[in-house]
């Protein structure tokens, strides 16, 4: 039940690994914060979820432009010990000891 609550982050955690392989290497180093915009909604959606790791993508993208100072910006982390993250990024509850 748990793996299927965690379906629609997954499709936006796919989403986000397609754009990161197919369209952010066109534009090349040109992001004002580490870690690049695509990778901080990425992690966003992995910690926080769907609705509020998007609202951080998007404040993250407002703040990106030609007159911020850029520099480190780490989204917060918010992922409950429930859930873990595969090696290809995608969201999976975790596995409870005895069970």
């Amino acid at each position: 039940m748990s793996a299927l609550l965690l379906l629609p982050r997954n499709a936006v955690i796919a989403v986000l690994r397609l754009y990161r392989v197919a369209v952010s290497p066109l534009y090349g180093d040109v992001c004002r914060y580490h870690p690049s915009c695509s990778r901080y909604a990425l992690e966003a959606v992995q910690q926080s979820g769907v609705v509020v790791g998007t609202a951080q993508a998007a404040w993250r993208v407002l703040r990106c432009n030609p007159w911020s100072r850029g520099g480190v910006d780490d989204p917060p982390a918010r992922l409950r010990s429930s859930y873990r993250i595969t090696t290809h990024g995608f969201v999976r509850p975790a596995e409870q000891p005895g069970g």
